[in-house]
């Protein structure tokens, strides 16, 4: 496989060459070799424990959504994955016929993924519900899984997500560079977001033409953020939930809310479906609805479109930019 990322660290160069050296006395060879082969392992933490890697990495399947950025900024080559969730925005892996297609989470290829080899499988996300099919199906492969935790801070498993695999692939400083971005866009989002706090936020999600209520807190991609930026709730619906198209919600009710601003996740837009006939764009649907004219968010243009790739693409690179888009916007109503 070509690697397009640092195998060595220096650290592990050393080991290697002492390996290489000859040497007369036995236990001194002995003892070189043992260094050098715990020399040429990363120990990293990851959701199920200690995780120890093997160097160099010679073969990396990725299933987790929210790595395929990571990887192939730091031009990480994959050997499998599962191709339909791979953000279009990546071509690197989308468009290549190298990578041996694991199919989708639905109707998972795990026997491909076997096939391929791989000494390194980075899982999670919608394929994490495999986690024990996958380390039976491959007993000599090391397993990664960094899904944000359940009662973890989301801007902190993100960074976690981030600096770990930046150790893995050993691109420390990259990671501490997208560490900063994130941090600089989340207090700009959150002191621009202070200056208009009387102004009320609702998120929703667009998906199959119909538009849903992403709940605070617990929604998807935006339901965090109303937490970590301090968004004022236009409107709180009990008993919530996560779902990927978000709470079922008639349009009526978004309109009586009346949101000052208005945050949209357009799901289809980050799938395959964006290349489908009947396929309409979350702003369009928004835009031309009826009901919604008079809302004040919508009259006054105050209104965020995630990235269209944020469905399948919510790592810290993607959160960077959704707050700094906020901020964009909080700044600019703070002017009118």
């Amino acid at each position: 496989m070509k690697n397009r990322f640092k195998l060595f660290s220096i650290a592990t160069v050393a080991a290697l060459a002492l390996v290489g050296c000859s040497s007369t006395d036995s236990s001194t060879t002995s003892e070189s070799s043992s260094t050098a082969a715990a020399e040429t392992a990363i120990t990293i933490e990851d959701n199920h424990g200690t995780q120890e890697i093997a160097q160099p990495i010679e073969a990396v399947a990725a299933t987790d959504n929210r790595s395929f950025e990571l990887l192939d900024r730091w031009g990480v080559d994959l050997v499998a994955a599962p191709i339909a969730l791979v953000p279009f925005t990546i071509t690197n892996y989308k468009e290549n016929a190298d990578i041996a297609d694991m199919g989708t989470h639905n109707e998972p290829n795990l026997e491909a993924l076997t096939a391929a080899q791989p000494d390194l499988i980075i899982n999670g996300q919608r394929f994490a519900q495999y986690y024990e099919d996958i380390s039976t199906l491959n007993p000599d492969a090391a397993i990664v899984e960094l899904d944000p935790r359940d009662g973890q801070p989301l801007d902190q498993e993100l960074i976690r997500q981030a600096e770990t695999l930046g150790t893995i692939f050993g691109e420390e400083e990259d990671a501490d560079q997208l560490v900063s971005d994130f941090n600089a866009a989340l207090e700009r989002a959150k002191t621009a977001y202070a200056a208009i706090s009387d102004k009320k936020v609702m998120a929703v999600n667009v998906s199959g033409g119909d538009i849903g209520y992403i709940a605070p807190s617990v929604g998807r991609t935006f339901g965090p953020i109303f937490d970590l930026v301090g968004l004022t709730p236009a409107l709180e619906v009990e008993n919530a939930s996560s779902d990927h198209q978000g709470d079922d919600i008639n349009v009526e009710a978004i309109a009586a809310a009346n949101p000052d601003i208005i945050l949209v996740l357009d799901r289809d837009g980050g799938t395959n479906t964006r290349n489908e006939a009947e396929y309409v764009p979350a702003e369009e649907i928004i835009s031309k609805n009826e009901a919604l004219t008079n809302v004040k968010a919508i009259s006054a243009g105050d209104v965020y479109y995630a990235p269209a790739d944020t469905y399948t693409n919510e790592n810290i690179i993607t959160y960077t930019e959704i707050l700094n888009g906020m901020a964009d916007l909080f700044e600019k109503a703070a002017q009118q």
